[in-house]
């Protein structure tokens, strides 16, 4: 079984969303995980209310962080960040890598406007990692 670490900045937003869809799209073929380097104090209400139109529930996720992954020696086949460079040259190294990936996505907290020009912006991130996620792992099956 791959195991696959998802890392943001926050794991308030981007790395939840493709934390989500993966478990969704790999099922029994990987072991999912999110965190990030500096834990918001929970997941971004805006991630929430999008995901909830795709019928995934993140009301309940808590942001961890990645270095209590690397403490607690958790070994990985994929460690992908979603953030920006900068964030990515700050991540730690995982012991056992064999992929280590960087997909950039605009982080969900900066988005601004009204609240419904808020969602569109927060939509077209999380169809962006929806679609990267297919087009890495395989088609999402209905």
């Amino acid at each position: 079984m791959e195991r696959v670490l998802f890392i943001c900045g926050r794991n308030s937003g981007r790395s939840q969303m493709a934390e989500a869809y993966l478990k969704m799209l790999g099922k029994e073929e990987y072991q999912v995980y999110s965190a990030g380097l500096d834990p918001a104090e929970s997941v971004n209400p805006l991630v929430v209310e999008v995901m909830k139109e795709e019928g995934i529930d993140l009301s309940h996720h808590r942001p961890k962080k990645a270095f209590d992954l690397l403490k607690g020696g958790e070994l990985f086949s994929y460690v992908i960040t979603v953030c920006d460079r900068e964030t990515d040259l700050r991540c730690p190294v995982f012991p056992g890598i064999t992929r280590r990936e960087n997909w950039p996505f605009p982080d969900p907290e900066n988005v601004a406007g009204t609240k419904a020009e808020k969602l569109d912006q927060v939509r077209s991130i999380r169809d962006s990692i929806k679609a990267r996620i297919a087009g890495f792992f395989g088609p999402f099956q209905k």
